[in-house]
């Protein structure tokens, strides 16, 4: 892998690194930032103390019964969300060194809102990884599904707090697949009045506007990667400037 500044496609010029390269000091500048939370009390969480819990849900193409099919909708997912590739990019966008391990990864959250550019520091929480988990969506009860994802909590600078999860299903005995989103969270301390006033107004609007538009992306590109007939792992992309 290449990382000069300054390297050139001939007859093109130079061309820019890598967003990862270009934020590698935030990156390392989170790595040893705390968590703005106790998750230690993660089950305290609710409503009733003050922390808003949300849950959205969408389906994905379904597959055959049975284990996730190499080539399948599970599968395609699964890619889609380890690449960080599903948050809308006129929202969200993650930079990640793309060749560390997912259970270690710090992102540098670029968050885009009118003119205004804001970058944050999450750290992956987790990665959820279980053949046959019991589940009560069935009609007759538990029925066992896969289930695959990972989750970040926020760091310190953040303007909220708290951990989202990410995890694809797939029922083991009807085929159907899903894509899930669940999220404690609380607002952060916003130095800023500026700021704090704008997050008071639009931060609801803009949590529910990621969640929704998620869903949809994760749809269309698992859509997308079934009709291209992709494989099931496909090398680590990022978003460049």
């Amino acid at each position: 892998m290449t990382t000069s500044a300054t390297r050139s496609t001939a007859g093109h010029g130079p061309v820019a690194p890598p967003l990862w390269e270009q934020q590698r000091a935030r990156l390392e500048a989170y790595a040893n930032t705390e968590v703005n939370y106790d998750f230690s009390r993660q089950s305290e969480y609710t409503t009733a103390t003050g922390w808003r819990l949300d849950d959205y849900e969408a389906d994905l193409p379904a597959e055959a019964p049975g284990p996730p099919a190499a080539a399948g909708s599970f599968a395609a997912a699964q890619d889609v969300l380890r690449r960080y590739a599903f948050p809308p990019p006129d929202l969200i966008t993650g930079i990640f060194t793309p060749d560390g391990p997912l259970e270690k990864r710090v992102m540098v959250l670029r968050a885009q809102f009118l003119f205004f550019k804001f970058y944050f520091g999450v750290r992956v929480s987790g990665v959820t990884d279980e053949a046959a988990r019991d589940t009560p969506h069935g009609p007759a009860g538990p029925e066992p599904e896969r289930v695959w994802g990972y989750g970040y909590r926020t760091l310190e600078g953040h303007f909220e707090r708290g951990q989202i999860d990410f995890t694809i299903h797939k029922n083991l005995k009807t085929g159907a697949v899903q894509f899930r989103i669940h999220a404690v969270s609380q607002s952060g301390q916003i130095r800023n009045p500026f700021y704090w006033i704008g997050f008071k107004l639009f931060g609801r609007m803009l949590q529910r506007k990621f969640a929704r538009e998620s869903l949809k992306r994760m749809r269309a590109l698992v859509d997308a990667a079934l009709a291209e007939g992709a494989p099931a792992v496909l090398p680590a992309t990022v978003a460049t400037a």
